[in-house]
């Protein structure tokens, strides 16, 4: 067996203890169901609403774009929380500390954090299709859609993800993240169509990869004829794709960049004194 099939095996199995040990963890599974369970609510309070002329449920337009989100913060969050608190505990030490552990450790991320992402995506969509009427869940095209935007969606916001836990050293540094993650959702059109908003701001959400996340499932789980509130009256699938692989592409070469530097620097005395800060912080 060659030695990345190894590590591979490695990370993957690492993977599934991580998975199994959130699973088993009441504090992990309320971070699971919580969330969802609240924007499924909101989303109710919406079905009453419809988007403008189309007699089309706000409520049930609104749960592909929570969807969307959801990925992005799985990708983006998920990632540089756990590698930010495991700086500070030591795991990536004593990763650094075996053969191709960085490796086989970021594969293990990579692994819990997409089968997190599938899970939070059914968490929305299994309960919302009872929920909501109108989604577009009968056709195979559908369903290849939206594993195709998930696919993407979690290579464009994994690295950067990676990126950011490797610049926090702090936990609570990395958890401010979730500000400036929730104004961009503020600006990209989740809860409500972007086209409607003022031009500066949809050129300003267009850069970002969570409102293209949310068009594509739109794309995927809406019918046709929702296109017609989007920015240009169309689903644009081709600038969805180009836009996400333009930031997977950047994440994939700063990436690894950033965490040869960030494995360079981590220590033995490097790790006690994140350590001992973290127990001055408890105290």
């Amino acid at each position: 067996m060659s030695t990345f099939a190894t590590t591979a095996r490695i990370g993957v199995r690492r993977g599934l203890i991580e998975l199994k040990q959130s699973l088993r963890s009441y504090t992990d599974l309320a971070g699971m169901l919580f969330p969802s369970a609240i924007l499924l609510v909101v989303m109710l309070f919406m079905r009453g609403s419809t988007i403008g002329t189309t007699g089309f449920s706000l409520g049930a337009a609104t749960l592909p774009s929570s969807i969307g989100m959801s990925v992005a913060f799985g990708g983006l969050m998920a990632l540089a929380q756990s590698m930010a608190v495991e700086r500070e505990d030591g795991t990536l030490l004593r990763a650094k500390a075996t053969p191709n552990g960085m490796q086989a450790y970021l594969i293990s991320k990579v692994f819990s954090v997409s089968v997190g992402s599938v899970i939070g995506l059914l968490l929305l969509l299994v309960p919302g299709a009872f929920l909501f009427d109108g989604l577009a869940l009968g056709s195979v095209g559908s369903w290849l859609l939206l594993a195709l935007v998930l696919l993407i969606g979690l290579v464009a916001t994994m690295p950067l993800g990676a990126v950011i836990g490797a610049m926090f050293k702090n936990p609570r540094y990395a958890n401010l993240m979730t500000l400036p993650m929730m104004g961009m959702v503020g600006i990209s059109g989740i809860f409500f169509p972007l086209s409607e908003a003022a031009r500066w701001l949809q050129d300003l959400a267009q850069v970002f990869p969570i409102y293209w996340l949310g068009l594509g499932m739109r794309h995927a789980l809406l019918p046709d004829s929702l296109k017609v509130v989007e920015i240009g009256g169309s689903w644009r699938p081709v600038e969805m794709v180009l836009v996400l692989t333009a930031w997977a592409v950047a994440g994939l070469i700063l990436a690894p960049v950033v965490l040869r530097r960030m494995a360079r620097r981590e220590s033995g005395s490097n790790m006690e004194r994140l350590r001992e800060k973290a127990m001055k912080r408890v105290t």
